[in-house]
């Protein structure tokens, strides 16, 4: 039976720049990222938060 294994990682962004990074845009490339070089199933961001 295949076994199914869930990972949960916490990626920091820093900005060089105020406004220098889409949010929207870094989650779609890091999920599309994962699922290319690691032949995941599904990636999905679930949380987005600002220091």
């Amino acid at each position: 039976m295949r076994k199914k294994w869930n990972f949960y990682v916490k990626v920091l962004v820093l900005e060089e720049e105020e406004g220098d990074v889409n949010p929207d845009r870094v989650t779609r490339e890091i999920t599309r990222q994962l699922q290319k070089i690691y032949g995941v199933r599904s990636a999905e961001v679930t949380n987005v938060t600002t220091e």
